[in-house]
């Protein structure tokens, strides 16, 4: 499903004519390997960052440096600055945002599976931002997250069909 959802957004996105660009902190690269895993993606996914680390949100996603001061990495705002830095960054019409805890600890208050997902457009924008409280292992909620935020990218781009084909898998 995740391999078909991330298909319909390249294809859609080529479609457009039209760029992305991922900023991804618990998910590690999980959402670049998806969409780059679809062949053509070259054609609208243009990179992402990579993030794990709380200070690279400020030096690579372009988060506000006050914003980590009062809310942390783990947040909405923390997201949906992550997004909007990364689209102006990278010169995306998209920026796709996850952070959260993926565990095997609680982080700075925030429970494992407390994860925030983003998009914003290129105006910078920020049209989504969702959070999810995820169950599993380490792994199980770094793969839902991933899978959560190729589904809010598709909700963003309004694709027609997706929102049943994501109900049907259970992605959160």
């Amino acid at each position: 499903m995740r391999s078909a959802l991330a298909a319909s957004i390249v294809a859609e996105l080529t479609r457009r004519g039209q760029t992305l660009a991922s900023a991804e902190s618990l998910t590690g690269g999980m959402l670049g390997a998806l969409i780059t895993d679809v062949p053509g993606a070259s054609a609208s996914y243009l990179g992402g960052v990579i993030s794990y680390a709380t200070s690279l949100k400020t030096t690579l996603a372009g988060v506000d440096e006050a914003t980590l001061a009062k809310l942390g990495p783990v947040a909405a705002r923390t997201a949906a600055e992550m997004a909007r830095g990364v689209a102006r960054r990278c010169n995306a019409d998209w920026g796709l945002a996850t952070t959260g805890v993926a565990g095997p600890e609680a982080q700075d208050g925030h429970p494992v599976g407390q994860v925030f997902i983003a998009v914003s457009d290129r105006s910078g924008e920020v049209l989504r931002v969702r959070e999810l409280s995820l169950h599993g292992d380490r792994a199980e909620i770094r793969e839902q997250a991933a899978a959560a935020g190729l589904a809010l990218l598709a909700e963003a781009l309004e694709l027609d069909g997706v929102a049943a084909e994501v109900d049907d898998a259970n992605v959160p």
